[in-house]
C-alpha cells in the first residue's frame, strides 16, 4: 500500500501561465538528489498522484516540485489552483537511480534537461557532491520559448560560486532568444557546436552525461553521443550516459 504524508503549500511560484513552482511543508524520509515522490490531491474520492523530482535539496527544509499545466489533465490544473495554506498529499518513499551515486567518475559532468525536467539537476547541484568530483560541469536547458526559462537566481548563484568549473547553456527552439542557441541539443551536439562554445570535448575518455527530459530529446541525444563513442551506462555494465525519461 502506497504510503502518503499530508503536506501544506507554503508557496507557490509563477515562471509563466503555464509553470510553476509548489514549495510544500511535508515530512519525508531521506532522499537523495535526482530522485522523485508523487504529489497527489483528494479529487472527487479518489486520490490523484503523479510523479515529481524534487528540485530542492535534501537537505533544504522544504520540498520544491517544478510543475508544467496541462490543460486537459486531471490534476495539474487543481495544482496550480492551489492557495497557500491548502493541503496536499505526498508519497513518503521516494525512489530512483538517476542519482550521482549511480554515476562513474569523470572529468567533465555534462547535464542534458528538456523543460521541467531542468529541476532534478537543480537538486543536484545544490548539494556538495558534483563540485567535488567533477572539473567542469555544464548545465543545457532546452525549451520552445524563451519565458520557460526558469530557475534563473538560482542558476547565476551557480555560475558566481563556481566560475571557472560551471557553464549554462540555455537552447530555445521556437524563437530567436539573445544569449541561447536557436534550436535543440541534439542538433549542437551532432555539429560539435556546442563543444566549441563550452571549449570542452565530448569523449569516452573522461565525460560523464546524464539526460533527462521528453524521451525524444533522451533517444535522440543518447543516439548522438554513442556515436561518438560513448554507450549507455547500467548497473551491470560501466558506461558514460545516465538517463531518465520525465514521462512515459
Amino acid at each position: 500500500m502506497t504510503a502518503w504524508t499530508e503536506g501544506k503549500l507554503i508557496a507557490k511560484k509563477h515562471w509563466n501561465d503555464t509553470l510553476f513552482s509548489l514549495h510544500i511543508e511535508a515530512s519525508v524520509p531521506a532522499f537523495e538528489a535526482g530522485q522523485f515522490t508523487k504529489i497527489a490531491l483528494d479529487i472527487e474520492d479518489k486520490r490523484v498522484g503523479r510523479p515529481y523530482s524534487f528540485v530542492n535539496a535534501p537537505h533544504e527544509g522544504a520540498l520544491e516540485f517544478y510543475v508544467v499545466k496541462v490543460p486537459e489533465g486531471e490534476l495539474t490544473p487543481k495544482l496550480l489552483a492551489l492557495e497557500v495554506g491548502e493541503s496536499i498529499w505526498v508519497q513518503t518513499r521516494p525512489v530512483g537511480f538517476f542519482v550521482l551515486s549511480e554515476v562513474p567518475e569523470g572529468k567533465t559532468l555534462w547535464m542534458l534537461a528538456s523543460g521541467t525536467a531542468l529541476g532534478v539537476f537543480l537538486s543536484i547541484l545544490k548539494t556538495t557532491t558534483p563540485w567535488q568530483r567533477f572539473e567542469n560541469i555544464v548545465l543545457c536547458h532546452a525549451v520552445r520559448q524563451s519565458e520557460s526559462l526558469s530557475h534563473h537566481d538560482l542558476i547565476g548563484q551557480f555560475k558566481t560560486q563556481y566560475p571557472n568549473q560551471f557553464q549554462f547553456v540555455p537552447f530555445v527552439s521556437r524563437e530567436e532568444s539573445p544569449g541561447a542557441f536557436a534550436g535543440r541539443i541534439t542538433t549542437a551536439l551532432e555539429n560539435g557546436s556546442l563543444e566549441k562554445h563550452t571549449g570542452l570535448t565530448i569523449s569516452s575518455e573522461d565525460t560523464q552525461v546524464m539526460i533527462c527530459g521528453n524521451p525524444e530529446m533522451v533517444k535522440e541525444s543518447m543516439q548522438v553521443l554513442q556515436s561518438k563513442g560513448l554507450k549507455k551506462h547500467t548497473r551491470k555494465e560501466a558506461g558514460h550516459i545516465t538517463i531518465e525519461n520525465y514521462w512515459k
